[in-house]
């Protein structure tokens, strides 16, 4: 997708802006949340309005409020991954994942290839998931139920995959510091295989279903517009950003866990628009398959994890029979283990933009301080700009499209 998308799907669907003219009449204040179903989370935004049109616009973040930053200052290094899973918990892993390997950027931890293969799998199905959400909500949000029902029992499909890894299907704590806890059985890649021959089919008779459906670009072209310039300006990333028509990505731009190793697009818009939004997304999705079959068909030999049995738990039967073992699992279940005193950024590319983990460690038993670069808290900051002189339905489509989870906006 270049920079000319649906240049000439856009000829016949341009929206007025609402003018700096006087307003006449009464104006009307509208309470957009915290609790109302087209927030899809708890976020309030008061509303200055017109009739249908939006003059002005407050927002107000904090309600699930969980101070998780504070909570891992407290905890040992191992068991922030709890934390992490409940950012976004639309994509849990890549959230674990770029937790795992801002504490193996700091203990200077490199890992086998085949865990680099793994975590890329796992990371860009979830991916896939988040994406999924985001447009099949957009889809909801215009009327357009089916779509959404449909694509859920392909995440059914995805959650079932992450099931069969690690037992859990939401907060999907399977990665660990060095590693996965265990490696793909059989039955995982035979799930992967037949997802991959299903979804494919699926995923497109979705796509023809809204992307060329008049409703639907009436709905969404020219809903909720954001500049490259001001999406740079408010430090934007991820596909909000793509959107807008810059081609920056963590996975091209910063690569880790082997992405150099792959060969994908950067989809990108120019309108930044809730239609480009939308578009981007498509895409990415196309794009994360292809990532996935490289990746199964260049899987490397090896171990599922690195050789550092101070951060990783040895197997249970050794720690009943071997001394060493012994002393390594109570020492990193107990978080004794010392780790270097050093201050690093490290950052994944997340289904909503640039996740990052700013940490100081003072070589204590967990972070002296430890922030978490939210992309959804970033661009929640935009909403008001975005939806000045729109309409309240446009207010909604916008807050969908830029697919903010409140467990990441609150964190």
């Amino acid at each position: 997708m270049s920079n000319e998308v649906n240049k000439d799907l856009r000829e016949d669907y341009e929206i007025d802006r609402l003018s700096n003219e006087t307003i006449d009449g009464d104006l009307a204040t509208l309470n957009l949340g915290p609790t109302h179903p087209a927030t899809h989370g708890i976020f309030e935004n008061i509303l200055t309005i017109d009739g249908e049109k939006i003059l002005d616009a407050v927002q107000t973040v904090g309600y699930i409020h969980r101070a998780f930053e504070k909570i891992a200052e407290r905890r040992p290094y191992n068991q922030i991954t709890t934390l992490t899973d409940r950012l976004n918990y639309c994509s849990s892993p890549i959230n674990n994942i770029g937790w795992c390997l801002t504490m193996e950027k700091l203990i200077g931890c490199e890992v086998p290839k085949k865990v680099d293969y793994m975590r890329v799998i796992i990371m860009e199905l979830a991916r896939i998931n988040d994406h999924l959400i985001c447009n099949s909500v957009v889809g909801v949000d215009t009327g357009a139920l089916t779509g959404f029902t449909y694509l859920f029992q392909q995440r059914e499909a995805i959650y079932e995959l992450f099931e069969e890894v690690c037992g859990a299907r939401l907060t999907t704590n399977m990665c660990r510091i060095g590693g996965f806890e265990r490696d793909f059985n059989e039955t995982f890649y035979k799930k992967l295989d037949a997802f991959l021959i299903n979804f494919p089919k699926v995923f497109n008779e979705f796509d023809s279903l809204l992307s060329r459906n008049r409703i639907f670009m009436d709905r969404t072209i020219g809903s909720g517009p954001i500049s490259a310039e001001r999406a740079l300006e408010y430090s934007f990333s991820g596909p909000n950003l793509r959107a807008a028509g810059v081609d920056y990505d963590v996975r091209v731009m910063n690569p880790y866990c082997s992405y150099e190793d792959f060969d994908f697009i950067i989809p990108v818009g120019s309108n930044g628009d809730t239609y480009d939004r939308f578009q981007v997304r498509q895409e990415e999705i196309r794009q994360s398959l292809s990532i996935i079959k490289q990746a199964l068909a260049k899987m490397p030999e090896g171990k599922h994890h690195a050789d550092v049995p101070e951060f990783y738990l040895p197997p249970k039967e050794d720690v009943y029979e071997n001394m060493e073992a012994l002393i390594y699992h109570f020492k990193i279940v107990m978080g004794e283990t010392p780790v270097p005193v050093g201050e690093i950024y490290s950052s994944v590319e997340g289904g909503n933009g640039e996740l990052g983990f700013y940490m100081i460690s003072d070589g204590g038993r967990s972070p002296y301080r430890l922030q978490f670069r939210r992309p959804c808290f970033i661009y929640y900051q935009a909403y008001p700009e975005m939806i000045k002189g729109q309409t309240i339905s446009d207010a909604v489509l916008t807050l969908s499209s830029l697919n903010v989870i409140a467990g990441e906006l609150d964190a």
